[in-house]
């Protein structure tokens, strides 16, 4: 076997390492990032594909799992979370219902991501081959929109390496963004690449991803439901590997999309102005020399009748005094 094809073969098992990591702890996985996934892991996931109804159906849901797994909800140590990205209604059911448990039986509550593990899991089902398969991993973020992250499973590494970061975007800016980095793509590392594309979204925008150069399978699913039991064991398990190095795994939702109902700006502040007490003043002399123009003027034009009237008195006593002495 070549070097390359150990190397690759070495990836898959990665993989299928994550995917096989012992349950030692009863674990309850909740994601609804897209429908509602609840599954405690060992067993089969419940599956609710109509986000419409997912939050009046998840509480049921969550019963239902975990008396089939032989458990009672204070058996549950631990709950994983799905965090998105995801739009904003159908994540908060999942996440407020977590937290819910979480605090109601103290299990230990993690987030994690619902990107991620559509590489581990597809690496965990490769065949070798010879090429180097990196993951872009998608999901339906609505209004012609998906969210989105490359990644790439490499020997020995417990969760996948994140070679383009989580972020949101329309089908054919992803694959522009994919195309940027297949050009940086460093020669040395080797092999032929191939960008495997996964997620819920990735089949209604394949006309735009055939525009990826290097692009290889579309797989139009979550791992989490997709794959029986394998799917949640790796969505917890990979939440459990980024939390023993030190991650804190939030449950904070991922919504990456900006809110469509803002704060309003505020008002602007005269005061704030600068220079805004000289204003006034100079306001305040120009209004007061107007009044004292206005003034001046209404005195004279009442003073003007007076003395023309004392100028007719002062010549008819003249005259009076003429008449006399003639």
């Amino acid at each position: 076997m070549s070097d390359d094809a150990i190397a690759r073969n070495d990836v898959a098992n990665a993989g299928a390492n994550i995917a096989g990591m012992p349950n030692d702890v009863p674990t309850l996985v909740i994601d609804t990032s897209f429908g509602a996934t609840v599954a405690v892991v060992g067993h089969e996931p419940h599956y609710e594909p109509d986000s419409r109804s997912h939050v009046e159906k998840l509480e049921p849901a969550i019963s239902q799992v975990v008396a089939e797994a032989g458990l009672k909800p204070a058996g549950i140590r631990r709950i994983v979370v799905g965090t998105g990205p995801a739009p904003f209604t159908g994540l908060r059911a999942g996440i407020v219902a977590a937290r819910a448990m979480a605090y109601a039986t103290g299990a230990e509550l993690l987030g994690q991501n619902v990107l991620e593990p559509q590489a581990a899991w597809l690496a965990a089902n490769q065949q070798p081959d010879g090429r180097r398969h990196v993951t872009l991993a998608v999901n339906d973020a609505r209004r012609k929109q998906l969210y989105y992250a490359l990644y790439e499973m490499v020997p020995g590494e417990a969760t996948p390496r994140v070679l383009l970061s989580m972020d949101i975007a329309s089908a054919g800016t992803i694959a522009h963004k994919v195309n940027e980095w297949l050009d940086r793509r460093d020669a040395p590392e080797g092999g032929e690449i191939v960008v495997d594309v996964c997620g819920t979204g990735a089949k209604r925008y394949f006309s735009s991803f055939q525009g990826i150069v290097a692009l290889g399978d579309l797989h139009d699913e979550s791992c989490l439901y997709a794959a029986g039991e394998q799917g949640p064991r790796i969505f917890a398990q990979l939440a459990v590997a980024h939390h023993a190095v030190g991650d804190p795994c939030s449950s904070e939702p991922l919504y990456l999309r900006r809110p469509d109902v803002t704060d309003p700006a505020p008002l602007k502040h005269v005061t704030d102005e600068p220079n805004h007490e000289a204003h006034m003043e100079r306001n305040a002399q120009v209004h007061a020399e107007a009044l004292g123009q206005a003034a001046a003027q209404t005195a004279a034009q009442s003073v003007a009748p007076t003395r023309a009237h004392q100028n007719a008195q002062a010549a008819a006593s003249q005259d009076a005094q003429s008449t006399q002495r003639r």
